[in-house]
C-alpha cells in the first residue's frame, strides 16, 4: 500500500546537503528546496530512511518525515500554498482544507 509523505530536512554541511537532496529526488518531487512530497510503498519508506541515515551526520543534521496518509489527492489538498504555486497548480492558487 502506498502512503504520502512530506519530507523536510535541515543539513548543516553543503556536501551532505547536496547528497540528501539528490537522494530525495529519487523518491519524490521537490516542493521547496528542502521539502519533498513522496508517494511510497512501505518498503520504499524504509529504504528512504536508510538512505538518508547513510547520507546524514545524525549528530548535526535533521530530517522530518511526515505521514500524510494513503490518499494522494487528500494529501495534496492538505497543503496550503501561499505565494508561488506548486508545479501542478495554477499560479495564484491557494489550496486550503
Amino acid at each position: 500500500m502506498r502512503r504520502c509523505y512530506l519530507v523536510c530536512y535541515d543539513i548543516r554541511n553543503p556536501k551532505r546537503l547536496r547528497r540528501v537532496h539528490k537522494t530525495l529526488k529519487g523518491y519524490g518531487e521537490a516542493v521547496q528546496f528542502s521539502v519533498f512530497f513522496c508517494v511510497l510503498k512501505d518498503i520504499d519508506r524504509v529504504r528512504l530512511q536508510s538512505d538518508l541515515e547513510k547520507q546524514m551526520n545524525l549528530n548535526e543534521d535533521q530530517t522530518l518525515i511526515l505521514d500524510l496518509g494513503p490518499n494522494e489527492e487528500e494529501a495534496r489538498q492538505a497543503l496550503t500554498v501561499i505565494g508561488k504555486a506548486l508545479p501542478d497548480q495554477n499560479p495564484g492558487t491557494i489550496v486550503v482544507v
